[in-house]
């Protein structure tokens, strides 16, 4: 299973430094059966988008919980065996629990497939939508506006050898 995990540049670092992500449970994004109903879409491939989107939607809420972050999505793409991504806490209806996975750690950087990570151009709109996110979530439409700004934003491929020049 292909699983997206929501990081920070500072904690890409500290994965590379470990050469492992985490000890776990990792809280990462997935095609889910409560996805799939989301997005309804049988295309895997637009599937595996919505939850590569749903990490980058949890890499920002790290980012607003962390002001010292360089403001930069990143998510970390890996295959791990199914059995080792559990579906997340049951949080109803909550939006952002969409594709929520917890997969048992820690999670070896050999084991990923890919960095996907904003450019530094997107710093400035991914550093409003990080500080807009709470009245966004509180219902501020205007706010809303601002953190949907970020997804205008691709995150860049970066295949796991690069790792050294992105941290």
């Amino acid at each position: 299973m292909r699983v997206y995990v929501p990081l920070t540049l500072s904690g890409l670092a500290e994965a590379h430094r470990a050469g492992e992500l985490g000890a776990g449970p990792l809280v990462a994004y997935a095609v889910t059966p409560a996805l799939r109903e989301w997005y309804r879409s049988d295309d895997m491939e637009e599937l595996e988008y919505a939850a590569l989107n749903r990490a980058a939607l949890a890499s920002l809420r790290l980012l607003a919980a962390d002001a010292g972050a360089a403001r930069r999505r990143v998510v970390v793409a890996a295959d791990v065996p199914d059995a080792a991504a559990e579906p997340g806490p049951d949080r109803g209806t909550d939006p952002a629990a969409l594709g929520e996975v917890l997969v048992a750690g820690p999670l070896p950087l050999a084991k990923a497939a890919a960095v996907h990570v904003d450019s530094a151009d997107a710093e400035a709109d991914v550093s409003a939508a990080a500080e807009a996110l709470a009245a966004a979530d509180g219902g501020d439409d205007d706010a809303r506006f601002v953190v949907d700004g970020a997804d205008d934003h691709e995150l860049l491929w970066y295949a796991t050898q690069e790792l050294p020049n992105l941290v």
